[in-house]
């Protein structure tokens, strides 16, 4: 199955409890980039239980100003699709003040463990 990156411009601060049926309002998605759709995470060979997508970050193109808080991973493609499974939800170590025509670029990665 795929992954897709999105990203949140609400001030919010993720929670465990976060669902894919809400995070998109509860976080307010931006939508305000190309491609059209959510950019979906291509994977790089796992490395010691790490998954990441540092050789094909995904990449998003701004078409109106916005400060971003943090991007999330989803199996669901649309913007602002409410369907899915919300795999993680993380804010940036600072906020992104991006104008018009900015390319922001987004590293992610995961860790699988066994239990």
């Amino acid at each position: 199955a795929a992954w897709f990156i999105g990203l949140f411009e609400g001030n919010y601060v993720p929670v465990d409890s976060d669902k894919a049926a809400t995070f998109p309002t509860v976080a307010t998605e931006s939508t305000a980039y190309l491609p059209a759709t959510r950019v979906e995470f291509v994977e790089g060979a796992a490395t010691a239980g790490v998954v990441e997508n540092t050789l094909n970050r995904a990449e998003f193109t701004f078409t109106a100003a916005k400060t971003v808080y943090g991007a999330f991973l989803t199996s669901a493609q649309a913007k602002g699709a409410i369907t899915g499974v919300l795999m993680s939800a993380a804010r940036f170590t600072a906020p992104k003040a991006l104008q018009i025509d900015d390319v922001l670029r987004v590293t992610a990665s995961f860790s699988l463990t066994s239990v």
